[in-house]
């Protein structure tokens, strides 16, 4: 596997965790909870614009990586 699906790996993870976290936070009844998930899933957004970003850097600078 190299560098670059690698890191689309990373990516996809993130948005499938960003997901989750949406769906456990409509679910949860506790208003605390609910914040949490809402949180965490602000910060997975975070990092997958910075991942995504590296992808984008992967692909166009680094034609070796491509997968």
């Amino acid at each position: 596997m190299t560098i670059g699906s690698q890191v689309k790996s990373c990516f996809s993870s993130l948005k499938s965790a960003e997901a989750t976290l949406s769906i456990l936070a409509s679910k949860a009844q506790d208003q605390n909870t609910k914040q949490v998930y809402e949180e965490t899933k602000m910060i997975i957004d975070e990092v997958k614009k910075d991942l995504q970003k590296q992808v984008i850097y992967l692909t166009k600078e680094e034609p070796q990586y491509k997968s």
